[in-house]
C-alpha cells in the first residue's frame, strides 16, 4: 500500500470510480471504507465543486463516531469518538495542516485545531477519516487523523480543457442589518494534455455571510455549601444593613446552593468573507516520475457588532430568593433592591470583533518508480496559518456604557429563557432628565477594555517515503521531518472613561445610539415581562468619540501580556508490512508497522511584568502594567515508539471482520506549555473575605503529550454495490491528561493593598463608629483616609470615581492560587459504532443512518465540593445520523437529520464549575436538477427547523448561555463545460 497519506485511497486494491451523483458518490465511500487497512470512513464529492454539503465540518458529521461544534450556526471544529479539536490531526492532502483559532472574547490563542470554516468545499475531492493509527501516518490524532484531498490534474477523464462555474444566492433568514441576500461564486478549471504528461486546475471560490444571533448568558455560577444564610446576608441585630433575605424552599444545611453574579442579553450582527483559491500543477516527463506543485489559499473576514444589556447581582443586596428542588439549589426566582446605592446602573455594553484568518499552504511532490519493485515519494511542504486583528482597536473591544436607572431588580430563571425584571428610575439621581423612560440622555460611558489578540503558526515538513512490493505485498517504509512554531500575542488596553460609576450621562452626540426593542428580537421564547429597552451603537463611532473627550488614542497599544513562542522539532521514522493472501481459504490483509518520533520542544515568552493590583472600588480591581519585560526560555525533549496492526479477512463472501491495535499521541495545547504566568485580581477585599481569591496560570513546558493505547474490532457486510451494515467496537486507554495542581504562592512580588496597614487601620477605624465593614465601606474608608478627607463627604460612587488604592512596601505579599498543568491523570473511553447504507434497487430512494456511542469512566460530580478542581472526560457523547437520499434521471435530493446527546464541554466555565452543551439536533436538505448535461440547479436549507444551542451548569437552572440562531438557505446553479 502507498504510504503517503493523501494517496491511500489510491492504491492497487481500491476501484477508481468515475463520480457523476449521489449514488456513485457513496459508493466510492463505500469503497474506501471496504478497501483500506483499519477503520477508514470517507465522504466524496459527487463532482468538483459539488461537496454535499456547504461547510466540510458539516459535512464530516455525518461520519459515524464524528460530532462538530458550532460557531455562529455554521460547523467549524470536530470531535471524534469523544475527543475534542485539540486532539484530531488534520492532513491537507497528506500533509500536516497548522491551525489558527483566536478566542472570541479576547485572550490568548491556544488551540491547535484546524478551524474547517477557513476552507471552501468547492475544491475538496474528498475527505478521508482514519480512526485507527498507522505507523505511515503524522502523529497527533488520538481521536483520528482528518485528510482533506483536493482536486488534481490527472484525476481527470477527459483531455483538454474542462471547467465549470457556481453561483448562489444565499439568505440567512437571521440577517437584521446586512444583506439579505448574499452571494457566493465558485470555479473550477482543469487542463489535462492529449498524452497525460501534463496537467493545470485552479479553483476558486468567494463568499459572503450575513447574519445575527441573540441570546443571553451568565458569566458566574458561584457554588458554596449552604450555612443558612446566602453571602453578605443582612445582619438581623444592625437594622441599617437592611432587611433579611426571605429565603423560599431554602436549601438544607451542608447542601450545595448557586448565586449567580449577573444576567446579559446580547445582540449581535455579523457579516464573514471567505475568499479561497487553489493551484495545482502536476507534470509526468517520463513513466517513471510525476511531478506535482500546489499551492493553497484561504482567507476570513470576519466582523460583528454587538450590544449587551445587563444586571450586575451585588451579593449583599438580595430581598428574596425562591429555590429549586435539584440536588444544588438554584434561585429560580431572585430580586434585589438597591437601598443606599439606589438607584445602580444598567450596563449597556457593546462590543466589536474585527478579524482576519489567513492560510497558506506551498508544496511540492515528486514520485519516483525506481523499478518495477520500488517506489519513491517526495514530498515538501510550507504551510501557514494566522489570525489576527482587522482594526487598530483591536480584535476584541469591549466599549462599557450603562444608565443609573435601576431602583430593583430581578431574574426569573424558571424558563428555558431567563426573564430580566428592572425597577425603572430616573427620578433618583439630579443628573437624569426624569422624565420615566430609558433613553440616551441617562447613558454615559464606564470603561473601554481593547483586546488585541493574535496567532501565526507555520509548518514545514520534508518526507520521504518508499514502497518495495514482494509477491504477497509490499514494505513502507520513510523518514519526516517536521518544524512547527506557533506565536501567540495578547494584550490589553484598559482606558477610563466615565468609571463604573458612569459620572456624565448624556454626555454622547445625539443620535449616536439606536433604540432596540429586545422583547421583538427573540422568536423562540417567551420574553413577557422583560425589561426590553436598549440600544445598539458603532463602537468605533463612540470610540473616537470618549478617546477624544478623554485624551487617550483610540489604539490596542498596552505591552503584551502574552507573548509566546512554540517551536516543535519532530523527527520520525517508520516501517510497515504490507501483506495479503489467503488463510484456511478466506482472504486476509495485514499491515503492521512501527513508527519511531523524536521531539524537541523550546518554549519562548516575553511577558510584561504586573507592576500592581489597582483597587478601584469595593470589589473592583485591575492588573496594571508597567514597561519592564522578561523572557523566559525552556527547553525540552520526548520520544516515542509507536506500534499499529491493522488485519482484516473475509469470513464470507463480502463480510469482513476486522481487529486493529495501535499507540497514538496528541500534543498538549499551547497554553500548556507556556513558560509564563499570568494573573487575575482578587474577587474581594482579602481583608474581609480571610480568604485567597487570586488566580493565576502557568504553564508546564515539560509536560509530555497524551498517550493512547487504541482497539478495535469491527464486521461488515457489503450486500450490495451501495449497501452495507457494520458494527464496530473500540477501547481508548490514555494515559498522560492533563490536570491542574493548585499551588498557593506570591507571583512577581505583587502587593495586597486590601490586607495591609491602611486597610487594617480602616476596619479599625469603621468597628469604632459603628459602621458595617463591607468592601465598600473598608474600600472608601482607606481612600478617605489616605488622602485626608471625610469620610461622610462623598458618596460611594464618587470615591470609586475619584480614587483608586494602589499597593505600596507595607502591604503584604499577595498570595494566588496558581494552576498548573501536570500530567497527572488516566481514563478509558469505549463504545459501540453502527453504521447502514443501502439504495433500493431502481426506485432511486437510499437511506444512510449511524449511531455511536461513547462512554467514559472518568465524569463530573455536580454534588461535589466547588472548592476543588476535578478531573472528568469533556466532549463525550452520542450521536446519531440519518439521511434520506433520492436520485433518478436528473433529480437528486437529500434530507439529512443529525442528532448530539447532552455532554460535558468543560470542567472550568468559571473556576472549577462545569459547562454542559445540551442535546442538540439539526435537519438539512439540498435537491438539485439538471437542466440539460451541463447545467444544474440547486436549492438547499440548513437547520430548517431553527433549532437553537443552549449550556447550563451544575443544573439546567444554572445557564451558562443561550443561543438563538435560526435557519438559512441558497438558491444555486452550476454550469459545466
Amino acid at each position: 500500500m502507498t504510504p503517503a497519506l493523501a494517496q491511500e485511497v489510491e492504491d492497487k486494491d481500491i476501484e477508481v470510480i468515475q463520480v457523476s451523483g449521489i449514488r456513485s458518490s457513496v459508493q466510492e465511500s463505500m469503497g474506501i471504507k471496504r478497501d483500506s487497512a483499519g477503520v477508514v470512513d470517507a465522504i466524496s464529492a459527487e463532482d468538483i465543486g459539488k461537496f454535499p454539503d456547504t461547510n466540510l465540518a458539516e459535512s464530516l458529521q455525518r461520519i459515524t463516531g464524528i460530532s462538530i461544534s458550532r460557531n455562529n450556526g455554521e460547523g467549524n471544529q470536530v470531535t471524534a469518538r469523544g475527543f475534542g479539536p485539540d486532539f484530531n490531526m488534520v492532513t491537507l492532502n497528506g500533509r500536516t495542516m497548522p491551525g489558527s483559532a483566536l478566542p472570541g472574547g479576547g485572550g490568548a490563542a491556544n488551540s491547535r485545531a484546524y478551524d474547517f470554516s477557513d476552507l471552501a468545499s468547492e475544491s475538496v475531492r474528498a475527505v478521508e477519516v482514519y480512526k485507527t493509527g498507522r505507523a505511515s501516518i503524522a502523529t497527533g490524532g488520538i481521536g483520528a487523523s482528518i485528510n482533506i484531498r483536493t482536486a488534481r490534474p490527472f484525476d481527470a477523464a477527459d483531455h483538454g480543457v474542462t471547467a465549470s462555474v457556481g453561483a448562489k444566492a444565499l439568505h440567512d433568514t437571521t440577517n437584521r442589518v446586512g444583506d439579505d441576500v448574499t452571494p457566493e461564486v465558485s470555479g473550477f478549471i482543469n487542463y489535462l494534455s492529449e498524452d497525460d504528461t501534463f496537467g493545470v486546475t485552479f479553483t476558486g471560490s468567494f463568499q459572503q455571510r450575513d447574519s445575527a444571533a441573540q441570546g443571553a448568558f451568565v458569566n458566574q455560577w458561584r457554588v458554596n455549601p449552604f450555612d443558612g444564610t446566602v453571602p453578605h446576608s443582612p445582619d438581623p441585630a444592625n437594622p441599617a444593613s437592611g432587611d433579611p433575605v426571605v429565603l423560599n424552599n431554602a436549601p438544607a444545611i451542608g447542601q450545595l446552593f448557586a448565586i449567580p453574579s449577573d444576567l446579559r442579553y446580547y445582540m449581535a450582527d455579523r457579516e464573514r468573507e471567505r475568499t479561497n483559491a487553489q493551484l495545482t500543477v502536476q507534470f509526468a516527463p517520463s513513466e517513471k516520475m510525476t511531478a506535482t506543485l500546489d499551492y493553497t489559499y484561504s482567507k476570513q473576514d470576519l466582523f460583528e457588532a454587538r450590544a449587551e444589556q445587563s444586571i450586575w447581582m451585588d451579593d449583599r443586596y438580595f430581598t428574596e430568593l425562591t429555590f429549586d428542588d435539584e440536588t444544588v439549589k438554584t434561585p429560580v426566582l431572585i430580586t434585589q433592591e438597591r437601598r443606599d446605592l439606589l438607584p445602580r446602573d444598567l450596563g449597556l455594553a457593546m462590543q466589536e470583533l474585527n478579524q482576519v484568518n489567513e492560510n497558506k499552504s506551498i508544496g511540492f511532490n515528486l514520485e519516483y518508480f525506481v523499478n518495477d519493485d520500488l517506489t519513491l515519494v517526495l514530498d515538501v511542504h510550507n504551510s501557514s496559518a494566522e489570525g489576527r486583528p482587522d482594526a487598530p482597536y483591536g480584535t476584541w473591544t469591549n466599549l462599557g456604557l450603562g444608565a443609573n436607572i435601576v431602583r430593583g431588580q430581578g431574574v426569573d430563571f424558571r424558563g428555558d429563557f431567563p426573564i430580566m425584571l428592572v425597577d425603572f428610575d430616573d427620578v433618583s439621581r439630579d443628573n437624569l432628565n426624569g422624565n420615566g423612560v430609558l433613553d440616551q440622555d441617562d447613558v454615559g460611558t464606564a470603561i473601554l477594555d481593547m483586546n488585541f489578540s493574535s496567532q501565526d503558526t507555520e509548518i514545514t515538513q520534508a518526507r520521504l517515503d518508499g514502497t518495495y512490493v514482494m509477491d504477497t505485498g509490499s514494505i513502507n517504509f520513510g523518514i519526516e521531518s517536521r518544524a512547527m512554531e506557533s506565536t501567540s500575542l495578547q494584550s490589553l488596553t484598559r482606558h477610563t472613561m466615565g468609571n463604573w460609576g458612569i459620572e456624565n450621562p448624556g454626555e454622547l452626540p445625539a443620535g449616536i445610539l439606536t433604540p432596540l426593542d429586545l422583547a421583538s428580537e427573540f422568536n423562540d421564547f417567551n420574553t413577557d415581562g422583560i425589561f426590553s429597552q436598549g440600544f445598539t451603537g458603532s463602537v468605533a463611532e463612540i470610540g473616537a468619540f470618549a478617546a477624544q473627550e478623554y485624551g487617550f488614542d483610540f489604539l490596542a497599544n498596552n505591552p503584551y501580556a502574552t507573548n509566546r513562542t512554540i517551536e516543535e522539532d519532530i523527527t520520525a521514522l517508520y516501517f510497515e508490512f504490507d501483506l495479503s493472501g489467503e488463510l484456511n481459504g478466506m482472504e486476509y490483509n495485514l499491515l503492521a508497522g512501527i513508527r519511531y518520533e523524536n521531539t524537541d520542544v523550546t518554549s519562548i515568552a516575553n511577558i510584561s511584568l504586573p507592576s500592581g493590583i489597582a483597587w478601584e472600588g469595593n470589589n473592583d480591581f485591575n492588573v496594571r502594567f508597567g514597561s519592564e519585560m522578561e523572557d523566559v526560555e525552556v527547553k525540552t525533549s520526548y520520544d516515542h515508539v509507536l506500534p499499529a496492526l491493522d488485519f482484516d479477512i473475509e469470513v464470507a463472501e463480502n463480510m469482513i471482520a476486522r481487529f486493529s491495535y495501535s499507540k497514538t499521541i496528541a500534543r498538549p495545547t499551547y497554553n500548556n506549555l507556556s513558560a509564563a504566568a499570568t494573573v487575575s485580581p482578587q474577587s474581594g477585599p482579602t481583608l474581609i473575605t480571610d480568604s485567597v481569591t487570586a488566580t493565576a496560570s502557568s504553564g508546564n513546558p515539560a509536560i509530555v503529550p497524551l498517550e493512547s493505547d487504541n482497539v478495535d474490532l469491527s464486521f461488515e457486510y457489503y450486500f450490495d454495490e451501495t449497501s452495507y451494515v457494520s458494527v464496530g467496537f473500540y477501547d481508548k486507554r490514555v494515559k498522560n491528561f492533563i490536570g491542574n495542581e493548585q499551588v498557593e504562592e506570591n507571583i512577581f512580588g505583587l502587593r495586597d493593598a486590601t490586607a495591609g496597614p491602611r486597610a487594617q487601620a480602616a476596619r479599625a477605624e469603621l468597628e469604632a463608629r459603628g459602621i458595617p465593614v463591607n468592601d465598600t465601606s473598608l474600600f472608601n474608608m482607606v481612600a478617605a483616609m489616605e488622602n485626608g478627607i471625610e469620610y461622610d463627604s462623598l458618596t460611594d460612587e464618587q470615591f470609586e470615581q475619584q480614587f483608586d488604592v494602589l499597593p505600596n512596601s507595607d502591604d503584604p505579599l499577595l498570595t494566588f492560587i496558581n494552576s498548573k498543568p501536570v500530567n497527572n491523570k488516566a481514563a478509558n473511553i469505549y463504545g459501540f459504532e453502527l453504521a447502514a447504507q443501502h439504495f433500493f434497487s431502481d426506485t432511486g430512494f437510499g437511506v444512510l443512518a449511524n449511531y455511536t456511542t461513547v462512554t467514559g469512566d472518568i465524569g463530573f460530580d455536580n454534588n461535589a465540593d466547588p472548592s476543588i478542581t476535578q478531573f472528568a472526560l469533556v466532549g463525550l457523547s452520542d450521536t446519531a445520523n440519518l439521511i434520506l437520499m433520492y436520485e433518478k434521471d436528473a433529480l437528486q435530493a437529500r434530507i439529512a437529520y443529525n442528532w448530539r446527546d447532552k455532554f460535558l464541554d468543560t470542567t472550568s466555565q468559571y473556576v472549577n464549575e462545569p459547562g454542559y452543551t445540551e442535546a442538540y439536533s439539526q435537519i438539512d436538505f439540498n435537491v438539485s436538477y439538471d437542466i440539460t448535461e451541463d447545467l444544474t440547479v440547486s436549492f438547499e436549507g440548513i437547520n430548517i427547523t431553527d433549532e437553537n444551542i443552549r449550556r447550563h451548569g451544575r443544573t439546567s437552572a444554572m445557564l451558562w448561555k443561550l443561543d438563538e440562531l435560526g435557519a438559512r438557505y441558497a438558491l444555486a446553479v452550476r454550469y459545466k463545460f
